[in-house]
């Protein structure tokens, strides 16, 4: 019966292939037991949250969208004036972790209604803007063709491409997409903090072009792209899985200074010819641990899958894994009303699970939120609540290793708030919001990662 259904799939793939000569489905493998990295290593993320303009961006250059709980962000009207790619080139912005000449990308339709042809896709090492560096950029294939259609609520892996990028540190990709026809309602990471370019609706492809003068537009979100692969047997990944505070809410735009990238360089000081690794960001503005939802006059949508729902899908599917840290709860309580207990059993599924597939787990205490002015995140009641979430990851033994990015943001004259010093809007200025700790929140949090432990988990 096995063969039988096995030879029908098999007969059905090729009638498919046949009568679509002209296009590409290539569906992304999954990563073994354990993350076994194989040639394959995660070198950057941008975890897929939902559908434009649902969820928070930052600094976003574009009008304010719609009223209403759903349609939170900026809309980017000029290059989407009806919500959607037609006919157009979108030129997206990368910054791998590890130096490579091989990479695949994955491109994703996992919040769309319909499939999504990319006519041609490109990658080359962005110059300066918007510009490819002469001689860098190459014509992505999916399963040997040049066009490839995503289905609705899939992903695609392309295949190996070779392009030189020597110094992780500074380089970085340009992610090149012709969307041919219209788009439908587009999948997105909102909050990007780097800057990507557009070309207007209707004019064509221009994924071929060094220049950016075909690209008048800008967004600071990641459209369609959700990772890049680098070909390299040697390198292991540590995933940062969280919320807001993990995607870098108040850092700098183009900075590459929320926490992750921190570590990232710290990781890599005083390491040469050592075993890279790759710190990537799997972290949605909003995010929670548990499936509560936001209290009456939230936006649930906004948020992204909750992180018990995206577990397999952003670290455990993911190749070279060798070790996550969490930073996830304070959504639960401030957004959610939820219970400490039910935080702390939605940390106890997530370990579970990635313990299952070998893999370490280190817990990050939750930075404190007393003063904030929306939701739940200021009373002393969430205060509480975070306090006991944080004795449970110091002293209750769940976790691998503890990384107490509480201590080193808590204001000590005046507790349950973020030190003076760390709450200021490093991204769009002005005063803080008494949530997300800065630029220099996030050098502190970093810090306060045992590097040397964390090495030896890997």
């Amino acid at each position: 019966m096995r063969r039988e259904r096995l030879t029908r799939a098999v007969i059905a793939v090729f009638a498919w292939a046949v009568l679509t000569p002209a296009v590409a489905v290539a569906q992304e493998p999954i990563a073994g037991a354990g993350g076994s990295p194989g040639a394959w290593t995660d070198a950057w993320t941008g975890s897929i949250q939902g559908v434009y303009p649902v969820g928070y961006s930052v600094a976003q250059p574009g009008t304010p969208g719609p009223a209403g709980p759903g349609n939170t962000a900026p809309l980017l009207t000029a290059a989407f004036p009806d919500n959607q790619a037609r006919n157009q080139t979108l030129r997206m912005i990368v910054h791998p972790n590890v130096a490579g000449t091989g990479w695949r990308i994955r491109l994703s339709n996992e919040f769309g209604t319909r499939p999504v042809t990319f006519g041609r896709a490109a990658a080359g090492r962005q110059s300066t803007g918007g510009n490819v560096a002469a001689g860098t950029n190459r014509a992505l294939t999916f399963a040997g063709r040049r066009s490839v259609t995503v289905p609705a609520g899939r992903t695609v892996l392309s295949d190996p491409v070779a392009v030189p990028i020597t110094d992780a540190a500074s380089q970085r990709l340009a992610v090149s997409l012709h969307v041919t026809g219209a788009s439908g309602p587009m999948t997105w990471h909102a909050a990007a903090f780097t800057t990507s370019y557009l070309a207007g609706p209707d004019t064509g492809d221009h994924t071929g072009d060094l220049a950016d003068t075909a690209f008048p537009y800008s967004t600071t979100s990641w459209f369609f792209v959700s990772a890049v692969q680098a070909q390299r047997r040697d390198a292991a990944t540590v995933v940062a899985f969280g919320d807001s505070i993990t995607d870098g809410f108040f850092s700098t735009i183009n900075g590459d200074d929320r926490w992750p990238d921190v570590l990232q360089r710290r990781l890599d000081q005083g390491r040469p010819g050592k075993r890279p690794i790759s710190v990537v960001t799997e972290a949605i503005g909003g995010n929670m641990v548990t499936r509560i939802g936001r209290t009456p006059g939230g936006c649930t949508p906004c948020d992204g899958p909750p992180a018990l729902d995206r577990l397999d899908r952003d670290v455990l599917d993911r190749p070279g894994v060798r070790v996550v840290i969490l930073l996830e709860g304070i959504n639960d309580l401030g957004g959610g009303g939820a219970t400490a207990e039910q935080v702390i059993t939605g940390y106890r599924e997530i370990v579970r699970r990635v313990h299952a597939r070998g893999i370490k787990i280190i817990g990050a205490t939750l930075t404190p939120s007393a003063g904030t002015a929306f939701g739940l995140y200021g009373t002393p009641e969430t205060d509480a609540k975070r306090r006991t979430i944080n004795d449970f990851i110091r002293t209750g033994g769940l976790f691998d290793g503890v990384a107490d990015f509480a201590a080193v943001t808590e204001d000590p004259a005046n507790p349950g708030h973020l030190l003076p010093a760390f709450d200021t809007n490093s991204s769009a200025g002005g005063p803080g919001d008494h949530l997300h700790p800065n630029r220099a929140g996030f050098l502190a949090m970093a810090g306060a990662i045992d590097v040397a432990q964390l090495r030896s988990l890997v």
